[in-house]
């Protein structure tokens, strides 16, 4: 008889074990359900937000299509530009020869389409081939090949 009691009790503490990770499975599978709703929604939301800034910012005309575009040394970052400004390549600034300081240009890499909006806010590249000069974080965002110097691009400038 104190066999059979034995035999129960474990029977018993077995089966509750069972269903209590049961139910904690399924809590699991309901918060990751969850989570990924949640992050869907972000991710539409920060989606939304992309695309009201770009329309807000207004409408691009085409300045130069097939722009070759590069990015500014390390050794530059701190320095003074031409603008007066101080240059961190941590933002999204370029150079150009001939177009206004503070003018908002859209850079979009004719290979991937990825796109950047910089403002100018120095003069250059002064290499005869170049169009563009990026800083770092614009070039690195849109270029498919990190390890590249060097992209074609089409330049569009903001209109107001």
């Amino acid at each position: 008889m104190k066999k059979l009691i034995t035999l129960f009790f474990l029977l018993a503490i077995i089966t509750l074990a069972s269903s209590q990770s049961s139910i904690s499975e399924r809590q699991k599978a309901t918060i990751q359900k969850d989570s990924i709703k949640k992050s869907r929604t972000a991710i539409d939301l920060e989606e939304k937000k992309i695309d009201s800034l770009i329309s807000s910012l207004g409408k691009f005309k085409i300045y130069k299509k097939a722009a070759h575009a590069s990015y500014y040394a390390d050794k530059f970052n701190g320095r003074r530009t031409t603008s007066g400004t101080k240059f961190d390549n941590n933002k999204y600034t370029a150079a150009h020869k001939k177009l206004p300081f503070g003018t908002k240009v859209k850079v979009t890499n004719e290979k991937n389409g990825k796109f950047v909006i910089v403002e100018i806010t120095d003069r250059g590249p002064f290499v005869k081939s170049r169009e563009i000069d990026l800083s770092k974080r614009a070039f690195m965002d849109i270029a498919a090949n990190k390890n590249s110097g060097g992209l074609q691009v089409t330049i569009a400038v903001m209109s107001n």
